[in-house]
Protein backbone atom coordinates (compact mmCIF):
# COMPACT_ATOMS: atom_id res chain seq x y z
CA UNK A 1 0.00 0.00 0.00
CA UNK A 2 1.39 3.35 -1.07
CA UNK A 3 0.65 6.69 0.58
CA UNK A 4 1.23 9.75 -1.59
CA UNK A 5 1.67 13.26 -0.24
CA UNK A 6 0.45 15.27 -3.25
CA UNK A 7 1.11 19.02 -3.45
CA UNK A 8 -1.81 20.92 -4.99
CA UNK A 9 -3.36 24.38 -5.19
CA UNK A 10 -2.00 27.88 -4.70
CA UNK A 11 1.53 28.57 -3.50
CA UNK A 12 4.10 31.36 -3.83
CA UNK A 13 4.56 30.71 -7.57
CA UNK A 14 1.27 29.14 -8.72
CA UNK A 15 -1.24 31.78 -7.71
CA UNK A 16 1.28 33.82 -5.78
CA UNK A 17 -0.52 33.52 -2.44
CA UNK A 18 -1.63 30.89 0.07
CA UNK A 19 -5.11 29.43 -0.10
CA UNK A 20 -7.37 30.74 2.67
CA UNK A 21 -8.93 29.14 5.72
CA UNK A 22 -12.49 30.45 5.88
CA UNK A 23 -14.72 29.86 8.88
CA UNK A 24 -12.27 27.24 10.12
CA UNK A 25 -12.33 25.33 6.81
CA UNK A 26 -9.38 25.12 4.37
CA UNK A 27 -10.42 26.23 0.88
CA UNK A 28 -7.87 25.07 -1.67
CA UNK A 29 -7.69 27.40 -4.66
CA UNK A 30 -6.86 25.61 -7.94
CA UNK A 31 -3.91 27.01 -9.84
CA UNK A 32 -4.58 29.60 -12.55
CA UNK A 33 -4.08 27.88 -15.90
CA UNK A 34 -5.55 28.55 -19.34
CA UNK A 35 -4.76 25.27 -21.15
CA UNK A 36 -7.21 22.36 -21.46
CA UNK A 37 -9.88 24.10 -19.41
CA UNK A 38 -12.92 26.31 -19.81
CA UNK A 39 -13.53 26.44 -16.05
CA UNK A 40 -13.25 29.74 -14.20
CA UNK A 41 -12.93 30.44 -10.50
CA UNK A 42 -16.46 31.81 -10.72
CA UNK A 43 -17.73 28.47 -12.04
CA UNK A 44 -16.43 26.91 -8.82
CA UNK A 45 -18.03 29.58 -6.63
CA UNK A 46 -14.58 30.97 -5.78
CA UNK A 47 -14.66 34.30 -7.60
CA UNK A 48 -14.77 36.53 -4.52
CA UNK A 49 -12.42 34.24 -2.61
CA UNK A 50 -9.68 34.30 -5.26
CA UNK A 51 -10.02 38.05 -5.78
CA UNK A 52 -9.49 38.63 -2.08
CA UNK A 53 -6.64 36.12 -1.81
CA UNK A 54 -4.77 37.70 -4.75
CA UNK A 55 -5.80 41.32 -4.10
CA UNK A 56 -7.57 41.44 -7.43
CA UNK A 57 -4.88 39.89 -9.63
CA UNK A 58 -7.26 37.00 -10.33
CA UNK A 59 -11.03 37.27 -10.55
CA UNK A 60 -14.09 35.15 -11.04
CA UNK A 61 -13.62 35.14 -14.81
CA UNK A 62 -9.99 33.90 -14.60
CA UNK A 63 -9.43 30.38 -15.93
CA UNK A 64 -8.15 27.71 -13.54
CA UNK A 65 -7.09 24.06 -13.39
CA UNK A 66 -9.69 22.37 -11.13
CA UNK A 67 -7.72 19.26 -10.17
CA UNK A 68 -8.25 17.29 -7.99
CA UNK A 69 -12.01 17.44 -8.40
CA UNK A 70 -14.36 16.43 -5.58
CA UNK A 71 -18.05 15.63 -5.88
CA UNK A 72 -20.49 13.69 -3.66
CA UNK A 73 -17.86 11.63 -1.86
CA UNK A 74 -15.83 11.00 -5.02
CA UNK A 75 -12.54 12.37 -6.30
CA UNK A 76 -10.97 12.50 -9.77
CA UNK A 77 -7.32 13.48 -10.02
CA UNK A 78 -5.19 13.77 -13.15
CA UNK A 79 -1.44 13.66 -13.59
CA UNK A 80 0.91 13.66 -16.59
CA UNK A 81 4.52 14.17 -17.61
CA UNK A 82 7.37 13.72 -15.14
CA UNK A 83 5.09 13.64 -12.09
CA UNK A 84 3.00 10.82 -13.58
CA UNK A 85 6.19 8.96 -14.58
CA UNK A 86 7.22 9.10 -10.93
CA UNK A 87 3.86 7.71 -9.77
CA UNK A 88 4.13 4.91 -12.32
CA UNK A 89 7.71 4.11 -11.28
CA UNK A 90 6.48 3.88 -7.69
CA UNK A 91 3.72 1.47 -8.84
CA UNK A 92 0.94 3.69 -7.48
CA UNK A 93 -2.43 2.17 -8.24
CA UNK A 94 -5.65 0.66 -6.94
CA UNK A 95 -5.95 0.74 -3.13
CA UNK A 96 -3.32 3.42 -2.64
CA UNK A 97 -4.16 6.73 -0.95
CA UNK A 98 -3.37 10.31 -1.94
CA UNK A 99 -3.24 12.95 0.79
CA UNK A 100 -3.51 16.33 -0.91
CA UNK A 101 -1.69 19.20 0.79
CA UNK A 102 -1.09 22.84 -0.05
CA UNK A 103 -0.09 26.23 1.26
CA UNK A 104 -2.68 27.87 3.52
CA UNK A 105 -2.98 30.86 5.84
CA UNK A 106 -5.54 32.50 8.05
CA UNK A 107 -5.64 36.30 8.38
CA UNK A 108 -2.69 37.34 10.51
CA UNK A 109 -1.15 33.86 10.41
CA UNK A 110 2.03 32.81 8.61
CA UNK A 111 1.56 30.53 5.57
CA UNK A 112 1.93 26.84 6.27
CA UNK A 113 1.48 23.48 4.55
CA UNK A 114 -1.52 21.42 5.55
CA UNK A 115 -3.46 18.39 4.34
CA UNK A 116 -6.83 19.40 2.87
CA UNK A 117 -8.13 16.36 0.97
CA UNK A 118 -7.80 12.70 0.12
CA UNK A 119 -8.40 10.07 -2.56
CA UNK A 120 -8.41 6.29 -2.19
CA UNK A 121 -7.62 4.96 -5.65
CA UNK A 122 -10.30 2.67 -7.03
CA UNK A 123 -9.61 3.04 -10.73
CA UNK A 124 -6.65 4.18 -12.84
CA UNK A 125 -7.28 5.19 -16.45
CA UNK A 126 -4.63 5.96 -19.06
CA UNK A 127 -6.25 8.78 -21.07
CA UNK A 128 -3.36 9.42 -23.44
CA UNK A 129 -2.20 12.53 -25.25
CA UNK A 130 -5.63 13.34 -26.73
CA UNK A 131 -8.40 12.07 -24.43
CA UNK A 132 -11.28 10.60 -26.37
CA UNK A 133 -15.01 10.20 -25.78
CA UNK A 134 -15.78 8.73 -22.37
CA UNK A 135 -12.69 10.23 -20.73
CA UNK A 136 -14.74 12.50 -18.47
CA UNK A 137 -15.19 10.97 -14.99
CA UNK A 138 -18.83 10.12 -14.30
CA UNK A 139 -20.83 12.28 -11.93
CA UNK A 140 -18.80 15.50 -12.23
CA UNK A 141 -20.74 18.41 -13.74
CA UNK A 142 -17.66 20.34 -14.91
CA UNK A 143 -15.17 18.95 -17.41
CA UNK A 144 -12.02 17.56 -15.84
CA UNK A 145 -8.97 19.25 -17.44
CA UNK A 146 -7.13 15.94 -17.93
CA UNK A 147 -10.12 14.57 -19.88
CA UNK A 148 -9.82 17.23 -22.60
CA UNK A 149 -7.26 19.00 -24.76
CA UNK A 150 -3.72 17.78 -25.37
CA UNK A 151 -1.35 16.24 -22.83
CA UNK A 152 1.84 14.19 -22.61
CA UNK A 153 1.29 10.60 -23.72
CA UNK A 154 1.20 9.31 -20.12
CA UNK A 155 -1.80 11.46 -19.15
CA UNK A 156 -3.60 9.48 -16.43
CA UNK A 157 -6.73 9.83 -14.31
CA UNK A 158 -7.06 8.42 -10.78
CA UNK A 159 -10.62 7.96 -9.46
CA UNK A 160 -12.23 6.73 -6.27
CA UNK A 161 -13.74 7.73 -2.94
CA UNK A 162 -12.43 11.07 -1.73
CA UNK A 163 -13.23 14.32 -0.04
CA UNK A 164 -11.97 17.49 1.60
CA UNK A 165 -11.51 18.53 5.20
CA UNK A 166 -14.42 20.46 6.74
CA UNK A 167 -12.14 22.00 9.36
CA UNK A 168 -8.48 22.80 9.90
CA UNK A 169 -7.26 20.96 13.01
CA UNK A 170 -3.65 21.14 14.11
CA UNK A 171 -3.25 17.43 13.33
CA UNK A 172 -3.64 18.11 9.58
CA UNK A 173 -0.94 20.77 9.63
CA UNK A 174 2.40 19.62 8.23
CA UNK A 175 4.51 22.73 8.91
CA UNK A 176 6.15 22.94 12.31
CA UNK A 177 4.65 25.94 14.21
CA UNK A 178 6.85 29.00 13.95
CA UNK A 179 8.83 27.60 11.00
CA UNK A 180 8.90 28.19 7.26
CA UNK A 181 6.36 26.12 5.28
CA UNK A 182 8.89 23.50 4.15
CA UNK A 183 9.94 22.66 7.72
CA UNK A 184 7.56 19.83 8.50
CA UNK A 185 6.67 18.04 11.71
CA UNK A 186 6.15 14.41 10.71
CA UNK A 187 5.41 11.09 12.43
CA UNK A 188 8.54 9.10 13.26
CA UNK A 189 7.43 6.12 11.18
CA UNK A 190 7.81 8.21 8.02
CA UNK A 191 11.59 8.49 8.30
CA UNK A 192 11.89 4.72 8.72
CA UNK A 193 9.52 4.03 5.81
CA UNK A 194 11.19 6.55 3.54
CA UNK A 195 9.68 9.18 1.25
CA UNK A 196 10.52 9.62 -2.42
CA UNK A 197 12.62 12.72 -3.25
CA UNK A 198 13.64 12.89 0.44
CA UNK A 199 16.40 10.31 0.62
CA UNK A 200 19.16 12.60 1.91
CA UNK A 201 19.76 12.03 5.61
CA UNK A 202 20.30 15.73 6.34
CA UNK A 203 16.65 16.42 5.45
CA UNK A 204 15.53 14.44 8.52
CA UNK A 205 15.91 15.45 12.15
CA UNK A 206 13.95 13.46 14.75
CA UNK A 207 10.31 14.24 13.99
CA UNK A 208 11.31 16.97 11.54
CA UNK A 209 11.65 16.97 7.75
CA UNK A 210 12.87 19.71 5.43
CA UNK A 211 10.58 19.10 2.47
CA UNK A 212 11.85 19.70 -1.05
CA UNK A 213 10.78 23.01 -2.56
CA UNK A 214 9.83 21.53 -5.94
CA UNK A 215 7.89 18.43 -6.92
CA UNK A 216 4.29 17.32 -6.65
CA UNK A 217 4.09 13.65 -5.68
CA UNK A 218 5.99 12.18 -2.70
CA UNK A 219 5.45 8.46 -2.17
CA UNK A 220 5.97 6.17 0.83
CA UNK A 221 5.23 2.44 1.08
CA UNK A 222 3.24 1.57 4.23
CA UNK A 223 2.51 -2.05 3.39
CA UNK A 224 2.25 -4.00 6.65
CA UNK A 225 3.15 -0.92 8.70
CA UNK A 226 0.52 -0.87 11.47
CA UNK A 227 1.74 2.42 12.95
CA UNK A 228 1.62 4.18 9.58
CA UNK A 229 -1.79 2.79 8.72
CA UNK A 230 -3.18 3.88 12.10
CA UNK A 231 -1.80 7.37 11.47
CA UNK A 232 -3.43 7.44 8.03
CA UNK A 233 -6.77 6.19 9.41
CA UNK A 234 -6.73 8.98 11.99
CA UNK A 235 -6.04 11.65 9.36
CA UNK A 236 -8.83 10.32 7.14
CA UNK A 237 -11.24 10.27 10.07
CA UNK A 238 -10.41 13.91 10.81
CA UNK A 239 -11.44 14.72 7.23
CA UNK A 240 -14.69 12.79 7.54
CA UNK A 241 -13.68 9.71 5.55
Amino acid sequence: MKLIFSRKGFDSTAGGAPSPIIGGRPVSLPIPYARNTATTFGDLGLGEVVAQATRGRLRGDSLCHPDPMFRAGRCAFGQAGAAQAHLANQAVGRGDVFLFFGLFAEPGDAPHHRIFGWLRVERVRALGAVPGPGSQPAGFPLSHPHAAGEWPANNTLYEGPGGTAARAPESLRLTRPGSSPSQWRVPRWLKAAGLSYHGRAERWDGDGLRAVSRGQEFVTDITGNAEAQAWLSARLAEMGA
